[in-house]
């Protein structure tokens, strides 16, 4: 029978585009452009661990939801599939529509936007809280898997919390680099997101 491997390697990949640090230094650096560093260093922190709270939790309701409505493996592939095309979609074309850059924070160092908008939306997406749940639905009752779809999260989140913490150091001398690496990890997931669609429908046998 047809199935769809997710290593570890592969679940890194996935989700470094969706919540790693490449489209958060932008927005963090344009809300701390005038903070002193030991607030730019608390407002990181603090996103970080909200960011784990709320992948945690989603990740477990959304498995326990897909769990109970007994959705097949096959279909979850097949939405693993399609949020990865979609978001690799998104982060291919995103350049080219020239998004509008968030406005700078004039005002007083203010911890509450680590809530948001810096945890959520931007670390925390919805297409990234999307693929926690199937990742962690796919590894089921297998405690190896779901501790290693938990270390990976965690590891993306520690190098979202580093890059925060040098945000300006790295726009500055690796802003283009970075544009260039979203859109060729924007396009090797895309294939990858059609090729899981394609072996999913295989599988359901369509």
């Amino acid at each position: 029978m047809l199935t769809v491997q997710f290593g570890a390697r592969k679940i890194f990949f996935m989700l470094f585009l969706m919540i790693g640090p490449i489209k958060v230094l932008v927005p963090f650096l344009a809300i701390t452009r005038n903070w002193p560093p030991a607030y730019r260093r608390r407002l990181a922190t603090r996103a970080i661990f909200f960011s784990v709270a709320a992948l945690a939790i989603a990740g477990l309701l959304g498995r326990t939801m897909l769990e109970n409505f007994e959705i097949s493996l096959p279909v979850l592939a097949m939405t693993a599939g399609i949020i990865l095309f979609l978001v690799a979609l998104r982060s291919i074309l995103q350049p080219a529509a020239a998004p509008d850059q968030p406005p700078e924070c004039e005002q007083a160092p203010n911890l509450a936007l680590a809530i948001n908008p810096l945890a959520f939306p931007t670390i925390v997406t919805p297409y990234g809280i999307a693929a926690v749940i199937v990742f962690s639905t796919f590894a089921g009752s297998r405690q190896g898997e779901g501790l290693t779809v938990a270390v990976i999260v965690a590891l993306i989140l520690a190098l979202d919390w580093v890059a925060m913490i040098f945000a300006p150091t790295i726009l500055k001398w690796t802003g283009t680099a970075l544009q260039v690496l979203a859109v060729v990890l924007g396009v090797t997931q895309a294939a990858l997101g059609l090729q899981i669609i394609f072996r999913s429908i295989t599988m359901i046998g369509l």
